[in-house]
């Protein structure tokens, strides 16, 4: 079996990337281990700017049922808090739902999909070979946290500090806005709650990982106290990769996208909408003649000022004041709540008067 492409790894960020390729005219292979639907533990939050990317590549109606959500709460470690209409409606869409669409809409542009778990990876004369059956021109390793195309890479995971440990699930739901509300215990740590629009929530707890491993039973006491949540169903646990610490993009023609190049936000945790925009890029570079370095050029161009700001957010809060200046900076001003917003979810940047706002607010007496 002979493709141009060949994607490990069927969720957004594979997705994305098998439909961007076959829309430039190649043969595409998108491989996973799962058949579809199939559940994955998540926060289930897509943002506007996610939708728009895969827009761009024709595909739409992902969202379909799902009420919009407008109006985000953000509660900082200290106590402060803001609640204003998001700049624009994100979804809460679960990823055995959003994920199985995305699939089909790939199937229905040209990509066949068959379910495999890859265990080598070779390099023979300008191609790739996946398990001694299956030659690809170029390959996008999409395969998540635990990628088995970055390991055979040569890449390491991320290391204490640079990755987060999560659980989730569904509860009923107590309003119509999303939650995010951070903690001073075990900061950074943080826990949410995404109504879904049918009654339900996707409901979470994670925190960053300092090395210490993190017991299920411990992170549902976490969920219970922080969020009153008991009783949740569907209760899974993830590792999320943050973007402060990435591989680098490629290995020759051997890409890497969404959570496999460790692009999780580090401020909120969002990586769907770096998962479909790596995906989009990572499709396009695959059919050029140097892959990894148009991939690695089109990711800086797209990403880098965006993730040079949200690892310098990330420095400032370690401190938990610095959050709730934020967040008290957020509740006066709209402008600042936006800035926050489009950081935490999308591709946002910081600027000098969000900075100034900030800062008047830390140093502001009490």
């Amino acid at each position: 079996m002979d493709f141009d492409v060949v994607v490990v790894g069927a969720g957004p960020a594979g997705a994305t990337a098998a439909i961007a390729a076959r829309r430039r005219g190649a043969g595409v292979l998108l491989l996973d281990r799962a058949d579809f639907p199939r559940d994955k533990p998540c926060g289930d939050g897509i943002a506007a700017e996610a939708l728009d990317v895969l827009a761009g590549l024709g595909v739409t109606g992902l969202d379909e049922g799902y009420s919009p959500v407008e109006r985000l709460r953000l509660i900082g470690p200290g106590g402060a808090a803001v609640d204003r209409p998001l700049p624009r409606p994100a979804h809460t869409v679960p990823r055995l739902v959003f994920d199985e669409r995305l699939v089909r809409a790939a199937v229905a542009a040209g990509v066949e999909f068959r379910r495999h778990t890859v265990r080598e990876l070779r390099r023979e004369g300008g191609r790739t070979v996946l398990d001694g059956l299956i030659t690809a021109g170029t390959v996008i390793g999409a395969d998540g946290a635990g990628s088995t195309v970055r390991r055979l890479c040569g890449r390491r995971p991320n290391p204490p500090g640079h990755v987060a440990f999560a659980i989730r699930g569904y509860a009923p739901a107590t309003g119509a806005e999303q939650v995010i509300m951070t903690t001073e215990a075990r900061w950074p740590a943080y826990a949410w709650s995404f109504p879904i629009g049918d009654g339900t929530a996707n409901v979470g707890y994670g925190e960053v990982l300092r090395g210490a491993p993190l017991s299920r039973a411990y992170l549902l006491d976490r969920l219970a106290t922080m969020l009153g949540v008991t009783g949740a169903q569907h209760v899974r646990a993830h590792h999320l990769p943050l973007s402060t610490h990435r591989p680098p993009p490629a290995d020759g023609r051997v890409l890497l996208a969404g959570d496999a190049l460790s692009l999780i936000n580090p401020l909120t945790g969002e990586g769907i909408f770096y998962a479909v925009l790596s995906g989009a890029l990572a499709g396009a570079a695959a059919t050029t003649a140097d892959p990894g370095r148009a991939y690695t050029r089109a990711l800086r161009a797209r990403l880098g000022r965006h993730l040079r700001h949200s690892g310098f957010a990330t420095f400032l809060t370690r401190r938990p004041s610095m959050v709730d200046a934020a967040v008290r900076a957020a509740a006066k001003d709209q402008a600042v709540f936006a800035r926050m917003t489009d950081l935490g979810l999308a591709d946002g940047l910081f600027d000098f008067r969000t900075i100034g706002r900030i800062g008047r607010e830390l140093y502001r007496p009490t």
